[in-house]
């Protein structure tokens, strides 16, 4: 079956859906000890959430790079994460979607939340033909999404190291095994147009 190049797979249930973040010990720590994200975490800068576990290995090394050792599932509700879809902007031009470049700037700097669609990874990490999705919060946003969209810290750093180690021991399909099940999300028609996804 072929896959959409821009769909939003993802791990969830009727009410939430699972991103992934990850951090050093000093910001992941206190978060898993409160159950809730808490200093040093930053509500002033943008803070990045992304549903597919595999592009989350990609960025974070398989939970190895220096400030990244640490990998969240973070379970948010579904209002929340197709809220922060409905008040984004793409955060490249595409004159499809946008009227013209300054048009395209405008809603760039008054939305508090940026989508982007990343190469899908392998599970070796190569890039897929299809697309991944990263969704920046900023502003009310992130206050949203640490106050209001919440409901569970999840440290997965055990899990990405058991994938990892099963894929340097040359055994793939125990490493596939492992891997979080995440399904094409069903997005509202009009939150998809937004974000220039396919809505299932």
């Amino acid at each position: 079956m072929t896959v959409p190049r821009h769909q939003i797979r993802a791990a969830f249930t009727a009410d939430t859906v699972t991103v992934y973040q990850a951090y050093g010990p000093e910001v992941a720590d206190p978060a898993l000890a409160a159950g809730r994200f808490v200093p040093p975490f930053s509500r002033d800068r943008m803070t990045w959430i992304k549903p597919s576990f595999r592009w989350m290995m990609y960025r974070c090394g398989w939970a190895l790079k220096p400030g990244q050792e640490r990998v969240l599932a973070v379970e948010i509700s579904r209002s929340g994460f197709e809220w922060a879809l409905a008040h984004a902007c793409l955060s490249g031009y595409d004159p499809r979607l946008h009227g013209d470049r300054a048009a395209w700037r405008r809603q760039l700097r008054s939305s508090p939340v940026r989508v982007q669609w990343d190469p899908e990874r392998s599970l070796r990490l190569a890039p897929l033909p299809y697309r991944a999705v990263q969704v920046g919060l900023s502003g009310d946003a992130v206050r949203r999404y640490v106050d209001d969209w919440l409901v569970g810290l999840t440290d997965v750093t055990p899990l990405a190291r058991a994938v990892h180690g099963r894929l340097n021991d040359g055994d793939e399909p125990g490493a596939a095994g492992l891997l979080p099940v995440e399904r094409p999300y069903p997005l509202p028609a009009e939150v998809a147009r937004v974000v220039d996804a396919s809505s299932d």
